[in-house]
């Protein structure tokens, strides 16, 4: 409705405005009038057809948002961040929490280490929540964040995510990123106890 109000009134508004205005002048500009009533149709014509083109943006919106998650929810950290802080290859091998480090078998638990004290689950949500589509019920299900907070394992964490790809991109992009002033050391857990069967079924494939 919007767009078609423009389009009735267009036309009529051209024709009545300018006689009325300039009634005086009317016969000298008559054919001027004609040629600019023929462009300003066209202008109409035109204009009608950006209607028809406006949603065409907004979807290619929705793609790129789809392939760039990067950005979409402010409630995560955005790529930009996670990269700013993170340390690079250098840096970390002056670190001796990053000495010998191995990812570990890839499967969908991380394991996180060399936490600040003052992390929280919401800290660790924040980051790796990204990796997680929300509206999934099954995805939601499967993300979980399991934080030790007491005894030898203080400073350490394990999450889930829902696949191997979200685990494997969470391990490289997060791996030494500085969390209170802490770099964490992100591997692959060593053992998925609860979703083992499963992880197992997929080698078999």
């Amino acid at each position: 409705d919007v767009f078609e109000q423009p389009q009735h009134v267009g036309h009529k508004k051209i024709e009545f405005h300018i006689s009325t205005d300039i009634p005086a002048v009317l016969q000298i500009n008559s054919e001027k009038e004609e040629k600019n009533d023929l462009y300003a149709t066209t202008e109409e014509i035109n204009n009608t057809g950006f209607g028809r083109i406006f949603p065409a943006p907004s979807s290619n919106d929705k793609m790129e948002t789809e392939e760039e998650d990067e950005e979409i929810p402010s409630e995560f950290i955005s790529r930009k961040d996670l990269e700013k802080n993170r340390l690079s290859r250098e840096e970390m091998e002056k670190f001796s929490v990053f000495k010998n480090y191995e990812p570990g078998d890839p499967n969908c638990r991380i394991y996180v280490k060399n936490l600040a004290k003052q992390v929280q689950e919401k800290d660790l949500k924040f980051i790796f929540g990204r990796y997680v589509d929300f509206q999934s019920e099954v995805e939601r299900n499967m993300f979980d964040i399991r934080l030790m907070k007491e005894g030898r394992m203080k400073g350490q964490a394990f999450i889930g995510l829902p696949n191997e790809k979200a685990a494997a991109k969470a391990l490289k992009e997060a791996n030494g990123y500085v969390l209170f002033e802490k770099p964490m050391v992100v591997q692959f857990a060593r053992s998925a106890r609860p979703k083992q069967d499963a992880n197992e079924g997929k080698r078999k494939k």
